[in-house]
């Protein structure tokens, strides 16, 4: 009778795996910040909200600029109404002009 091979012993094997992958980005101290470059006229006497104006760039539109200033873009009409002497149809609005955004009022819904 013969003695079976002795099996071999991993028992002391040891790994270790290290990526490939570059060390991640730290933004961690990045900062950040947003300023206007809108005018905001003041007229009409003492109030803090006054009418700003929006220059039209391409692909704006009456609906799209109420909805940006207003949060509904049902309501061009009013951006339409306080440039009249500038426009004559609320499809046709180009870029370079310089549209008058009055403020909401209180009253109104």
């Amino acid at each position: 009778m013969s003695t079976p091979p002795k099996k071999p012993d991993f028992s002391n094997v040891q790994s270790r795996v290290t990526g490939t992958e570059a060390p991640r980005a730290d933004f961690s101290n990045v900062q950040s910040s947003v300023t206007s470059s809108e005018e905001t006229i003041h007229e009409g006497g003492g109030g803090s909200q006054g009418v700003q104006v929006h220059t039209v760039v391409r692909g704006d539109t009456l609906s799209g600029i109420a909805k940006h200033y207003y949060g509904k873009a049902g309501m061009w009409p009013i951006i339409f109404e306080a440039n009249r002497d500038k426009l004559d149809n609320p499809d046709l609005i180009h870029p370079g002009q310089e549209l008058k955004i009055p403020p909401l009022e209180a009253d109104k819904d």
